[in-house]
Parts: C-alpha cells; structure tokens; sequence
C-alpha cells in the first residue's frame, strides 16, 4: 500500500463526498432493513441498478417480508426473477427466507458470520447488511468497490485470483472506518458505479484521486485486470413449441439442478425418439429462426420448432408438464429465452 496514503484520511474523503454527492434515494434506503438490503444486494450482483429497481419494487410489493417470501411457492418467486438471470439466486433467496423463520424467528440475523452460513449469502453481502442495515462495522467489497480500490492501490492481477482476493479483501478492511460504516460503504459503492467506471473514470471528480496510483502513473485501465479469456463451448438444442387446438402451449418445470433450475420452459427435443406422440397428433409443424443464448460458460444455440396439434388437450408423455394460455405461461417463472419466444408468439397472434 502506498505510504502516502492514510487510512483515516481516506475514508474522510470518501464521506464528505457521500454527504455531498452520494446515492441517498435508492428504495432500498427508504425505511431501511436487513431485510430489504438483503434482497437489493442479491438483485445487484451481475446486475445493474437501473435494471434491479423496478424489480425489486415488483418483489417488495409481492413480499413485503422474510415470512411472505418464506411462505410463497418458490414458482411465485421465480416469476418475480424472470429476466435477471442466476436464478440460483432466487432460488438461495426462498430457501434462506425459510431458514430465516425456522431458526431465527422470522428476524434477520445480524452478524457476519451468521449471515454467512445463510444459502447464498456471501462475506461481502454480509457485510453490506451488517453494515447499510445496522450500521455496524463490516467490510464490504463487491465488483465496484474492488475497481476503486484496485486503481487506487495499484494491485495487479485478476480480482478472482486467490492472491489478488485476499489482497483487496486486506486493504478494504484497512480502510473501513469504525465510525459512519454504513455511509462508507454505500459511497464506496457508489464511487464505483458512477464516477470511478469501468472504461471512463471521472478521475477529477474522485474524492481520492490526489494519491490513486492508477491516475498518477495513468495506468488507470491496467486495473483490475480482466478475468482470462477462455474459449467458449458451443451447445445445441430444440424446443418443441407444442400448441394446441384451445391455443396452449405445453411447459415443463426444469430440475432444480442445472441451467433454468427449477423454470418452467419448452421441452427439449433430443435425438429421433423424442415425443413420438408428435407424429400422431401435430397437423403442422414450423421452425423459427435459431438463436443463440449465452451463459456464463457456454453458449447454446437453440432451435424453437412450432407442432401444431389436432387434439384440445393431447397426451404428452413428459413428466412434471402442464399446458398454459399464453398469459397464464407468462405469469410462471421462466427461462429468458423462454419468455421471448412467448413474447413474439403473442405478437404473432394479434397481429
């Protein structure tokens, strides 16, 4: 660490900026809890603010508490994340709700090390609820606070690296403050979201610029370094749009393992004996064009073919399966690609 740079005095700069500038209207900062910190965090994760805040205002109003969200079908909750993807999230989200009113009486608990043991609840959003909810001392670092400190430190390497994270995870510590936690960290936070950004820093309005390595040498860019490039697989698969004669369409709720766990979605067509029923009961068939979906690991193109059926309600051998109107399917928790192929069939008919 730069020894010009004072642990104290760092954090005076970035509070006197927070008072003067910082984000204070968020709504999760309305009426403030451990509850709906919470949630904002896990919303934010891979996600960005203006994408998050009408959903989280949509998932406030629908569970309003840890026991409604515990009591809801995890369908409910699901449907509530279509579109913000990692739906593990949601899915960690119900089941640490449950924990919650098990084993704490419905109160969030308000440690560290607590939060910690919770499904999917990691140190730094642990942290954050500590420390936003209760404004007790805890560190934080998400993907913005680590570009701040990162450039402001000089601290080479990919942050997921296990050197790199510890190092990062050692200077944020050094510079929380005992005092004003809860206002640091937000400042921190939003420091990186909107003045030290990804490709255009605002280095003259930083609160920290004077001693951030980064802007001194201008090798602002150098950090954090990006996570190495690999090449990403290629998957395919079909999905048997099945409609039928009262204008349904036919879902499967996926696994709870595995990509879309626990969605709703088209079945798969996989190999020449899928859906043999398909040959006796469609009167038309039509693919749409392909197109690709990507996940953090791989890509999967996807071929969606429409099986017109004769029959108001067929027998299809798939397990877990329900037919749906159009808006009933939309109102379930659904992959993304699902919902936009629902999206431009419900164009197509009322067009």
């Amino acid at each position: 660490m730069p020894k010009s740079t004072n642990n104290q005095d760092f954090a005076e700069r970035v509070l006197q900026w927070f008072a003067d500038h910082g984000r204070k209207h968020l709504p999760w900062q309305q009426d403030v809890s451990p509850y709906k910190v919470w949630v904002s965090e896990i919303m934010l994760q891979q996600t960005q603010v203006a994408t998050v805040i009408p959903y989280f205002d949509r998932f406030m109003s629908s569970f309003p508490t840890v026991e409604r969200l515990a009591a809801a079908p995890l369908d409910d909750v699901l449907a509530h994340w279509t579109g913000l993807g990692y739906y593990a999230r949601a899915r960690n989200l119900h089941k640490t709700a449950q924990q919650v009113c098990q084993y704490y009486g419905g109160v969030m608990p308000t440690t560290v090390e607590e939060l910690e043991a919770l499904p999917g609840i990691g140190r730094s959003t642990a942290g954050a609820i500590v420390s936003l909810a209760l404004n007790h001392r805890a560190t934080i670092l998400d993907g913005n606070v680590k570009r701040v400190l990162a450039r402001h430190q000089a601290v080479e390497g990919w942050p997921g690296a296990t050197k790199v994270h510890n190092a990062l995870w050692a200077i944020a510590d050094q510079f929380t403050p005992s005092e004003g936690c809860k206002f640091y960290n937000q400042a921190m936070m939003d420091l990186g979201a909107t003045i030290c950004t990804r490709n255009s820093p605002s280095c003259l309005l930083c609160p920290v610029s004077d001693d951030c390595v980064g802007r001194i040498e201008n090798t602002w860019q150098h950090y954090p370094s990006k996570k190495p490039k690999t090449t990403k697989p290629s998957r395919q698969t079909a999905f048997a749009i099945l409609l039928n004669a009262a204008n349904e369409l036919y879902l499967i709720r996926r696994p709870n393992q595995g990509i879309w766990g626990g969605l709703w979605c088209f079945p798969e067509l996989k190999g020449d004996h899928a859906f043999p029923e398909l040959n006796e009961c469609a009167t038309k068939t039509e693919a749409l064009p392909i197109f690709r979906h990507t996940f953090s690991h791989f890509h999967l193109d996807i071929e969606p073919i429409i099986f017109t059926m004769m029959q108001p309600n067929p027998e299809i051998r798939e397990s877990g399966g329900a037919w749906f109107s159009i808006e009933e399917a939309m109102s379930k928790g659904l992959a993304a690609p699902v919902l936009n192929l629902l999206q431009q069939l419900q164009t197509r008919r009322t067009s």
